[in-house]
């Protein structure tokens, strides 16, 4: 059944600058794979070198965490999308060093 993907700015560049993909699949690991299959680049930035998806880098299905769901397992219905949304750090060392001060 297909399915959209949606591919994060910053990963765009690692899918030939696509926002996003239509892929046949049941299950988030099956429609990660087959982006992954496709474009091997993406692979090391969604995935550690354990094959597990890394700790900074949510997937939701429609407006759901995966994390709540099932995981990479939870089931799809065509049409779904999922959205890859990477945690982003940042923020200067000296804002870094005021909120540490006011929360310590």
């Amino acid at each position: 059944m297909p399915v959209k993907v949606i591919i994060p700015t910053p990963l765009r560049q690692y899918a030939e600058k696509k926002e996003s993909m239509e892929v046949q699949a049941k299950t988030v690991a099956e429609a990660l794979r087959a982006i992954t299959s496709q474009y091997g680049d993406l692979r090391k930035h969604l995935f550690n070198e354990d094959g597990k998806l890394r700790t900074f880098v949510n997937v939701y299905v429609g407006d759901e965490d995966i994390r709540f769901l099932q995981k990479e397992q939870t089931p799809l219905k065509e049409n779904d999308v999922i959205s890859i949304v990477p945690s982003i750090a940042g923020g200067s060392a000296r804002t870094n060093h005021v909120l540490r001060c006011i929360c310590s």
